[in-house]
């Protein structure tokens, strides 16, 4: 949806992110089994400002974008008008059959009546940015099409406007899995979250088939171009993949982060040397002095999530301390492997890699 709104921005038109700072003090049931999280106002606050970082590298917000809070129109509405004036034209039998509820209570999961409002609050939001702002497109992914469907048809009926809904299906790759996850967790756009390197080689790592699709939803190269790379075989598909890795990482994180992780990368994977902006894990020298266990040292420094999977790793082959092998499942890292230098490269696999570094 952000890049969809890149877009619309590239073609002329006026672009409003929205950041629920009201709503998010209620919850939004779509894809939840509980109740979500209540926030303070600091917290809520300081969420808002990370967004509008992580969207910088996407958005101008000095040109023609703006982001809102819906938490200025929300908190002052009085309950009783607001039912009067809105509440009325949202039928409950309606309600219940959105999937976002009828979910919830097909698994017996409880849901609170502040989450059910929450599909209310959301159309009145769009109305509120049409009056505002005269929006009259929002953009979501396709589990906001009912939230967005509310919006379009209480728009209609209150204000008499005509508001349009634009959605994108649930990105997943060719080989059928959710994109933005990984066995490591989330891939997130903030770089204290996760480092440019490592969003650099999440699209140096797509499959394949994958290569093109993401190509033209992810970067702005010529789709001429993008044919050309798509059409690649065998090995070749790698310079691909690195064009996209180069294109997606500059959008986001600037082009210097872009260069200096395909560098990292270089210097890894067809050197052996260790890059600059490997992922680093720090430890104790005294700590060090005793003994490391190679299984704690991988859990520890994010290439195992738990102990029996350091275990399994070493147990494949797959773990290496400085390229070399460890065959022993009770191995550890001394001071000695170090060879007088501050760091040691630790691996899982071939592509996954962390320097640790004695302090």
């Amino acid at each position: 949806p952000l890049t969809m709104l890149r877009w619309l921005h590239k073609c002329g038109h006026n672009v409003i992110t929205l950041v629920g700072g009201g709503t998010t003090k209620v919850g939004d049931p779509s894809g939840k089994s509980e109740l979500r999280q209540f926030r303070t106002a600091d917290e809520i606050n300081d969420n808002i400002a990370s967004i509008k970082e992580a969207l910088s590298g996407l958005f101008d917000y000095e040109n023609r974008t703006r982001m809102v809070n819906n938490d200025d129109w929300l908190k002052d509405l009085n309950y009783i008008e607001f039912l009067r004036d809105y509440g009325r034209h949202f039928s409950v039998n309606r309600m219940l059959s959105m999937d976002s509820v009828k979910l919830r209570l097909e698994r017996e999961q409880p849901l609170s009546f502040i989450e059910f409002n929450y599909m209310i609050l959301q159309a009145y939001d769009f109305v509120e940015l049409y009056r505002e702002y005269d929006c009259r497109l929002q953009v979501g992914g396709s589990d906001q099409w009912g939230n967005i469907v509310n919006g379009v048809e209480l728009g209609r009926r209150t204000v008499n406007a005509e508001l349009f809904g634009l959605t994108c299906p649930l990105l997943t790759t060719a080989s059928g899995q959710k994109m933005g996850k990984t066995a490591n967790g989330a891939v997130w756009l903030r770089d204290d979250m996760l480092p440019s390197y490592d969003y650099w080689q999440y699209w140096r790592n797509c499959e394949d088939a994958d290569v093109g699709r993401l190509l033209r939803l992810f970067t702005e190269l010529p789709l001429n171009e993008i044919a050309k790379l798509e059409a690649l075989k065998g090995a070749e598909i790698n310079e691909a993949k690195k064009v996209l890795a180069n294109e997606a990482t500059k959008i986001i994180h600037g082009e210097d982060a872009s260069k200096s992780a395909e560098e990292t990368a270089r210097k890894t994977f067809e050197e052996g040397k260790l890059g600059g902006d490997l992922p680093t894990h720090t430890v104790k020298e005294e700590t060090l002095a005793l003994g490391i266990p190679v299984i704690s040292l991988l859990k520890d420094a994010g290439l195992a999530k738990s102990n029996g999977d350091a275990r399994r790793l070493i147990q494949g082959g797959g773990a290496r301390i400085n390229d070399e092998k460890v065959d022993d499942v009770d191995a550890h890292v001394t001071r000695e492997m170090f060879n007088g230098k501050d760091t040691i490269k630790l691996s899982a696999g071939k592509k996954k890699h962390v320097m640790v570094k004695s302090a």
